[in-house]
């Protein structure tokens, strides 16, 4: 296939999966424990057995939110397409391959790379039901990428907070019709430098899927529990204003604990990480390596291995698009962020043109194709 154009990051949100998708394929000892949709007072939404919500079926964004006309802008882009009254109708428009593809086709995306359900395992608070719900997850996304294959980039959701499971999972997808595999990078997770997580790295280097961590709030929601609605709205303004910066704590930690050094054959994604801040920290990452810390075991500086191993994803980033020469143009790889209120869909033919105007043409490619293309394989 010819692409002109690659979204390296977009999602599949558990509340937009079949209903009875979980119930229906976990094991018989297991279902009970698995995500499934009730009615409530704003219609159907997901939860479990400890009676946390998912949010909506059908909602919006990653936490199934309830769409309010007029209180976000991007929603209501977003819903003049008809997106969440399709979803009312339970017409799945991000959860069908065949109607995701229309809305690709809308917005002039050739291919999308799709994150998965991380986030529901810190909701669902079982380890070992929330392995088994991405088991089900994994299988049911390789078949969903059956359909266009040479479209539809799945990345396999690995087991959250079990080392052991992880790696088991790694070697059961990696002859699935998937891409990639996805880490999630909670506030509750040991940190990358930590020697737990050894035997994950030694089999990706095996395997060779690009490993992918997606930004995610650093802040445990039970602790806006109690606050007045302005200081929660507060809380939440920091959330979204500085959480893309936190994956400084992901790539730090891999580069110093010489993760990239001793596996050359591992690939990192950061997924929708904005990119403005990465000059700055690549800077004080060599900064600090040759100062104090050339016992780390590197041969090369941090942001050598960045360039050689790593790639960041972004949607809109005007700071980030002026400093691309620092950054390394092979690293970047742009994304539309459907069906996420953060994103640009459906207009990301304005958007691309609004912060890659004053770069060269061969550049804006690299960064909303030509990398995405290299990265995930998609002419080999």
């Amino acid at each position: 296939m010819k692409y002109n154009r690659v979204s390296a990051d977009c999602h599949i949100d558990l509340c937009w999966m079949p209903p009875d998708l979980f119930v229906t394929e976990a094991r018989p000892s297991m279902r009970e424990r698995m995500p499934y949709v009730i009615d409530g007072p704003d219609g159907p939404y997901w939860t479990c057995k400890n009676g946390t919500s998912f949010g909506l079926k059908n909602g919006l964004g990653p936490s199934g939110a309830k769409y309010v006309p007029g209180t976000h802008a991007r929603a209501d882009l977003m819903a003049a397409t008809n997106l969440y009254e399709d979803g009312k109708k339970d017409i799945r428009r991000v959860s069908d391959p065949h109607l995701r593809i229309k809305d690709m086709e809308l917005d002039g995306v050739d291919a999308e790379v799709l994150y998965g359900i991380l986030g529901a395992a810190s909701k669902l608070s079982d380890h070992e039901a929330a392995n088994e719900m991405y088991r089900i997850y994994n299988d049911w996304l390789s078949d969903f990428c059956t359909h266009y294959p040479d479209r539809h980039i799945g990345l396999a959701c690995l087991p959250y907070g079990d080392i052991d499971a992880a790696v088991k999972e790694i070697y059961r997808v990696k002859d699935l019709n998937l891409r990639g595999i996805e880490l999630s990078c909670s506030w509750d997770m040991e940190p990358m430098y930590h020697p737990c997580w050894e035997p994950l790295w030694q089999t990706i280097n095996e395997v060779g899927l690009p490993l992918h961590f997606h930004t995610f709030p650093a802040m445990d929601p039970a602790k806006r529990a109690g606050l007045d609605r302005n200081s929660s709205r507060a809380a939440i303004f920091t959330i979204v204003s500085g959480f893309q910066m936190n994956l400084v704590n992901i790539i730090a930690a891999i580069i110093g604990k010489a993760v990239l050094e001793r596996y050359p054959n591992i690939r990192i994604a950061l997924g929708e990480s904005g990119i403005g801040w990465l000059p700055y920290a690549l800077d004080r990452m060599d900064f600090e390596w040759e100062d104090r810390f050339q016992d780390l075991g590197l041969k090369m500086k941090p942001s050598d291995y960045w360039r050689r191993q790593c790639k960041a994803t972004f949607q809109f980033d005007m700071i980030g698009t002026k400093l691309v020469d620092d950054i390394g143009v092979e690293s970047l790889m742009w994304g539309s962020d459907y069906p996420h209120g953060d994103g640009v869909w459906p207009e990301s033919d304005k958007y691309i043109a609004e912060q890659f105007g004053h770069l060269p043409d061969d550049v804006m490619r690299k960064i909303t194709c030509d990398n995405a293309v290299e990265f995930y394989g998609l002419n080999s």
